[in-house]
């Protein structure tokens, strides 16, 4: 009798490692913002259109796979705000992000 070969588990592939990372759609989006200059919580929610407790969510958590950073700041007035900022981890994902472009460009035309 043959023995079955059990797949690999997607925690020991690469592709789904990093998909556990930023492989949903509003992870890829807030990077992608981080990457046109966006740092701020309120313009991450306005530009994208997304829901604070959602976004608020995926911040958290691409900040605990140190895709960005949480940075302090005092606004006029003595408030201190958050600001999120890419991480070297972070900007490392440019070619990817880079890539998905150029294949829903050519794959997925409007």
């Amino acid at each position: 009798m043959a023995e079955q070969m059990k797949p690999p588990s997607s925690d020991n592939r690469s592709v789904g490692r990093a998909a556990a990372v930023v492989g949903e759609r509003w992870s890829l989006l807030i990077v992608e913002e981080a990457f046109d200059g966006v740092r701020r919580f309120q313009d991450f929610r306005s530009r994208l259109g997304i829901a604070s407790n959602l976004l608020s969510t995926r911040l958290n958590k691409l900040v605990g796979a140190g895709v960005l950073e949480r940075v302090t700041y005092q606004e006029p007035g003595g408030r201190n705000r958050d600001e999120y900022h890419l991480t070297e981890r972070g900007t490392d994902l440019r070619p990817v992000l880079v890539a998905l472009l150029h294949w829903a460009d050519k794959h997925l035309p409007h």
